[in-house]
């Protein structure tokens, strides 16, 4: 299954300039998520990452690579209505620069879980080459308002 943009804002509080992935080309709910993120030279960040030479902060890359992890968390229907949060960061390494032009892709798989804490292995790269990896620890937390809830329960995640 993929997820046009549309169907990741109903999934996601993230918004702009923070939603970070682009387009979920693959989901497995539960077990792996594979999306894109397309960095463009008008990225609000690269104004002061650096002026002189456009590059990516890894922390964002991080992110991004949280973002596909949370898709693939959320989809899950006992997980629906919830937010996942970072709770940790394990093992990241930084390999290669990203920089306008690049398309990023970010895969994330689900290591373990216990109740609604988990790990996800990520690993982002570019033309095939790794540009950054982690273990990226999560808790999703049921929202109180019930604001995504009724948003996250309109994605069909049977396709």
């Amino acid at each position: 299954m993929s997820l046009d943009i549309e169907e990741i804002r109903k999934i996601l509080p993230h918004r702009y300039p923070f939603l970070l992935v682009d387009r979920v080309l693959e989901l497995e709910p539960g077990r792996l998520a594979i999306g894109r993120k397309n960095v463009t030279a008008n990225e609000p960040f690269f104004q002061g990452h650096w002026p002189h030479r456009s590059v990516m902060p890894g922390v964002l890359i991080l992110e991004a690579l949280a973002q596909v992890g949370s898709v693939m968390m959320l989809t899950m229907p006992e997980h629906r209505g919830s937010t996942g949060y970072f709770t940790g960061i394990d093992k990241a390494r930084f390999r290669q620069q990203v920089v306008p032009g690049d398309t990023v892709e970010l895969r994330t798989e689900l290591k373990r879980t216990r109740g609604h804490f988990g790990i996800v292995s990520a690993q982002a790269s570019v033309d095939g080459q790794v540009v950054a990896e982690a273990e990226l620890m999560f808790a999703l937390i049921a929202d109180s308002d019930g604001a995504s809830s009724e948003a996250a329960i309109s994605v069909d995640t049977e396709a």
